[in-house]
């Protein structure tokens, strides 16, 4: 699709795009919602890694943390300005829960980078996060060793202000950069610990493109049929910080107990680990596909895709303008807003949102306790399609949604067209990026399809 817009040769496979409503930072709370499903305990740490975060001076690993309702006594970090700021944060989260300082912490990696029209980075980038949660027990692999190096060579970067990524000449950076770095990554984790490469059932490593893995593990003496993880490049694209580790998930999902993995990193250096798979692995596979999300794309055409990103003017709706949001009510409303929290009437037991100090059925009067409902599964009540709407891509289509349990809210239907929605339609909660007025990103749970 990119290639007939341009007229230029395809590298071919597929690329995943965020809609216009999506960025990292609600990908990353997407994938950290997923990470946390059927867990008991409560993590004490999120720590946040990417290039593209939606702030240049504000945590996103905060609001992250919020929307997904953990506690607020826990450590929150960004990592960020380097394609392996995925790796770092798993290296720091390791380091906190072998000192002591922490039980468990989240790691959330989430990319979404550009590249300028007919190069090709507009190729060869996609979209995509993933969460991984390094703690003390349940360990469905454990970490046996590590080796990190940094480098300075300036290879591929984005410079403040500018919208797309950059890079030096091709073979002196895949040269001198990927594959003396990765060699000397790979080989330094396994002397240290003495390895050989017949010793790894899988290995993970980062790859630019293609062709570039390939040479790699040629080098290294490993098996590209039966040892090498497929970089997911022709499905997915290159996903930035998100790629290696969810290459790394992909690789879980088939692991057996005992395999030994080696997984090494690329960006302003290397940073390596090596994995022992337990036996604990059988109890999350088969719950955290990557082919699941998969399912949900929807082909676009590279017109919508601009529209997406804001690469071309558009007309905005002859309306009003809205109003920005104010900073003072984002604070009051959080919990409900950010959160997704409604109240319980202790009396009568009806779930209201937003929450209220007067039960609309029983009158009882501030007996209330919090309900969540961003984790509630729901149906459409009733919908109407405004053709007329300041969104991005109109027509909006709002809908009442019911919860199971109880409750209802009014929200707008993403991830769909008018023609699919239908009453009584089952739908799940996904936060999303409502507006930008006044400078803020301003965030807003939707409902969506549940996906089969």
């Amino acid at each position: 699709e990119i290639s007939r817009a341009w007229k230029a040769k395809s590298l071919g496979g597929e690329r995943a795009v965020a809609r216009h409503d999506e960025d990292s930072l609600t990908m990353a709370v997407g994938a950290t919602l997923d990470c946390m499903k059927g867990s008991q305990k409560q993590a004490d740490g999120l720590f946040f890694a990417s290039t593209t975060s939606p702030y240049k001076e504000k945590q996103a690993a905060a609001i992250i943390a919020a929307a997904v309702d953990l506690p607020r006594e826990i450590r929150t970090a960004d990592l960020t300005d380097s394609l392996r700021s995925g790796t770092i944060a798993l290296n720091s989260a390791i380091d906190a829960v072998k000192s002591g300082s922490a039980e468990s912490i989240i790691v959330a990696v989430s990319d979404s980078r550009m590249g300028a029209g007919k190069s090709q980075f507009e190729q060869l980038f996609g979209d995509g996060a993933v969460a991984l949660t390094i703690g003390r027990s349940d360990v469905i692999a454990s970490i046996e060793g590590s080796f990190s190096l940094f480098s300075e060579l300036l290879d591929v970067w984005r410079l403040e202000g500018n919208s797309f990524v950059q890079s030096w000449e091709e073979r002196f950076i895949l040269t001198e950069g990927y594959m003396n770095i990765m060699q000397k990554i790979v080989s330094g984790v396994m002397e240290k610990y003495k390895l050989t490469p017949k010793e790894f059932a899988k290995v993970v490593l980062y790859g630019p493109d293609g062709r570039s893995h390939a040479n790699l593990a040629k080098r290294l003496g490993f098996d590209l049929r039966t040892q090498v993880q497929d970089l997911l490049f022709q499905s997915i694209g290159n996903t930035g910080t998100a790629a290696l580790p969810m290459m790394l998930v992909a690789a879980l999902s088939e692991a057996r107990p005992d395999d030994r993995i080696l997984v090494a990193n690329y960006g302003d250096g290397g940073d390596a680990f090596v994995l022992r798979v337990t036996e604990n692995i059988g109890r999350v596979q088969g719950k955290h596909k990557i082919q699941g999300s998969l399912a949900r794309k929807t082909y676009i055409d590279y017109e919508r895709y601009l529209s997406w990103r804001d690469l071309v003017p558009s007309e905005e709706p002859r309306r009003p303008d809205p109003r920005p949001p104010s900073i003072t009510c984002l604070w009051r409303e959080r919990r409900s807003i950010l959160s997704l929290y409604g109240s319980k009437c202790n009396q009568c037991g009806t779930v209201q949102y937003p929450p209220q100090r007067i039960c609309a059925k029983c009158q009882a009067k501030d007996d209330f306790e919090d309900y969540k409902l961003s984790d509630k599964k729901g149906k459409i009540f009733t919908y109407a399609v405004d053709y007329l709407t300041s969104s991005r891509e109109p027509p909006a289509i709002i809908g009442v949604v019911d919860f199971e349990g109880g409750g209802r809210v009014m929200s707008e239907i993403t991830e769909c067209e008018p023609s699919e929605v239908k009453i009584g339609m089952d739908v799940e909660m996904c936060l999303r990026k409502l507006s930008r007025k006044g400078g803020i990103p301003n965030y807003l749970w939707k409902a969506r399809p549940l996906s089969s």
